[in-house]
């Protein structure tokens, strides 16, 4: 039987020595050990580290598990730390940078003590980004990166190396000579725009393969979908399709208009919605990224810095996970070990 491979990578394991000597990410992580930093207030230490998280959109499953990773390691680590320590989720409902950006300017102005950012936009949210820095609020990424920013720290897959490992296993999944598109979504979301451009690099190396178009959607399922099916009906020459998100699987929508003996895809994302498309067949492969781990990372990261004063690194890599059939068993044991209510009891009895 194939496992799921543990997704915590070496260099983060490196800034949380002193934080986990055993990060298992389907347990508990122990909270730091060692002194706490010195304070110059008695009683200091029992106020309240607030850390302000502000995700794409509330809606999406994946920044829903991200908070719940989020608000249990803070939780684990109040406790081993004897100070309280809160994440405060000011995700906007909907995608919109220029409210992530008045987001971020609120939690300056409430007195948090950082942020958790995963940028819709990363040239409307930089702006606000250097101004909390410049307010002393530190702030780091997940997920969607702001690399010209001041964040102190980005955490998340290389998302131009998973862009090209969608095309390399659509590549593999297409006739010679196969018509594929391209379901890209946000067009300011600077990791969306990297998988896209990942895509097309790996595409080139496929010279028999023809890429049709970049189509782009709302992140959200319904959209998704509904692009997928028109796109589809106005080229049903389309072999396969390379998704750099898995909004449209987030529905069972697709597994009655597709069929599965003519078109392929490869997603982005390996949710509980999305597992029956792996069992059909028509999506043999899917990415799966770790969103509870954003939030884990993100909290222990900010506590390392902020509580221990450590120097941590500005690049938390994570490695995307491929799930397929041979493992989907092991996967979905996982993701309800991560606290996904939503997986089909079916996938959790596979082997």
């Amino acid at each position: 039987m194939k496992r799921v491979p543990i997704v915590v990578v070496v260099v983060f394991l490196g800034i949380a020595t002193g934080a986990c000597r055993e990060r298992n990410v389907t347990g508990p992580a122990p909270g730091p050990a060692g002194p706490p930093a010195p304070t110059s207030a008695a009683g200091a230490n029992t106020r309240p580290l607030r850390i302000a998280m502000i995700a794409k959109s509330a809606s999406n499953p994946s920044f829903v598990a991200a908070r719940t990773g989020a608000e249990n390691r803070a939780r684990e680590l109040s406790a081993s730390l004897a100070r309280p320590i809160q994440v405060e989720w000011l995700t906007p409902p909907q995608e919109d940078g220029a409210v992530q950006a008045q987001r971020i300017a609120q939690a300056v102005k409430e007195g948090m003590d950082a942020v958790l950012l995963s940028c819709s936009d990363a040239r409307t949210a930089t702006p606000a980004i250097d101004d909390a820095v410049a307010h002393g609020v530190p702030v780091m990424t997940f997920d969607s990166d702001a690399p010209e920013s001041r964040r102190f720290a980005y955490c998340g897959v290389d998302d131009i190396k998973t862009g090209e490992m969608i095309m390399a296993e659509l590549a593999r999944l297409v006739p010679h000579g196969a018509h594929v598109a391209v379901l890209a979504g946000n067009r300011a979301a600077p990791n969306l725009s990297r998988r896209v451009e990942g895509i097309l690099r790996e595409a080139a190396r496929h010279p028999d393969i023809k890429v049709v178009g970049t189509f782009y959607t709302v992140e959200t399922p319904e959209e998704a979908s509904a692009t997928v099916i028109q796109i589809d009906a106005a080229h049903p020459d389309i072999d396969g399709w390379a998704m750099v998100g898995g909004w449209a699987l987030y529905t069972k929508t697709l597994l009655t208009d597709l069929d599965p003996k003519k078109v392929k895809l490869v997603a982005v994302d390996a949710l509980a919605p999305e597992l029956p498309y792996i069992e059909k067949g028509l999506t043999p492969v899917l990415i799966a990224q770790s969103p509870y781990l954003w939030g884990q990372i993100g909290v222990t990261t900010v506590v390392d810095k902020l509580f221990y004063k450590k120097n941590v690194p500005a690049i938390i890599p994570m490695e995307p996970v491929r799930v397929t059939k041979d493992n989907l068993g092991s996967w979905a044991r996982q993701l309800q070990q991560w606290g996904f209510a939503d997986v089909p009891e079916q996938y959790l009895k596979m082997p």
